[in-house]
């Protein structure tokens, strides 16, 4: 049995071996407790993942994909590599995914060759949930895997790079060619890894950062005393000299800073 692509699922099936390896290799060995990959398709990746000793949950929305796990894939690689007790199969949407509540309150880290249509949320939801979520590593398509790892100063800066900055440090690790998937997608790949701060908390209000951040960016080739009008900032404030940068000029640091000024000083 194989599965077809779905082309409404973003589904690009991965032939490279190993670039799988590769992939699959590329959490740290941290010794996580469990492991979540999402997507897994028909195990390409999964196969390398049950090598270590970590529980892995793959989960899938496919349910074709799935029948081909539960069968073809069991028969193949449970019972002659590893135990089924280390090995989960979910079908379902990992967007809609109580992570803490699934893994109850456990550290998972999360791994995936992610569909290109959903890859910025399956970031946002790391995010979201990075009290449980020590490390994140997997393949985007390559503008999107450079713009969650780009500095300040860049042109692809955006609010990607600073949210997901603001509690993981982020490593572009490798690109990979389209010739290695079945069907070929239109762009090149990018694989890049996510590590957890040991400080992932903000000193600031939480809330108040991320629109500050999204703010800024909606209006990036203005300057910040322009583009963050909206917060009803005093004349002095609007003098210092954070006011005059554009938002791809502030690293992470400088954004809290700036959220802390906005914080103290709105009229």
């Amino acid at each position: 049995m194989s599965v077809r692509a779905k082309k409404h699922l973003g589904q690009h099936f991965l032939t490279d071996e190993n670039i799988a390896k590769k992939i699959a290799n590329s959490l740290s060995e941290e010794g996580y407790k469990n492991i979540l990959e999402i997507g897994p398709g028909m195990g390409v990746l999964t196969k390398y993942l049950l090598q270590g000793k970590s529980k892995v949950t793959v989960m899938e929305l496919d349910s074709e994909s799935v029948a081909f796990l539960q069968d073809d894939f069991k028969k193949e690689y449970i019972t002659l590599n590893t135990s089924s007790e280390k090995f989960q199969i979910v079908e379902g949407d990992f967007l809609k995914q109580d992570l803490k509540s699934f893994f109850k309150q456990q550290q998972v880290a999360i791994i995936g060759n992610f569909p290109y249509n959903i890859s910025s949320q399956i970031v946002f939801k790391a995010i979201e949930n990075r009290d449980v979520v020590p490390e994140f590593s997997g393949m985007f398509q390559k503008e999107v895997a450079e713009r969650v790892a780009a500095k300040e100063g860049s042109k692809i800066y955006g609010i990607l790079s600073v949210l997901t900055q603001a509690f993981y440090d982020a490593e572009y690790l490798f690109t990979v060619p389209a010739s290695v998937f079945n069907p070929p997608p239109k762009v090149e790949s990018g694989v890049i890894r996510l590590t957890r701060k040991k400080d992932y908390t903000l000193p600031v209000d939480e809330k108040l950062f991320f629109r500050v951040v999204k703010t800024a960016f909606n209006q990036r080739r203005k300057m910040l005393r322009s583009s963050l009008k909206s917060f009803n900032l005093s004349d002095t404030l609007k003098e210092d000299t954070i006011f005059a940068m554009r938002p791809e000029q502030l690293s992470v640091s400088e954004f809290i800073e700036l959220t802390h000024k906005i914080a103290n000083h709105v009229v």
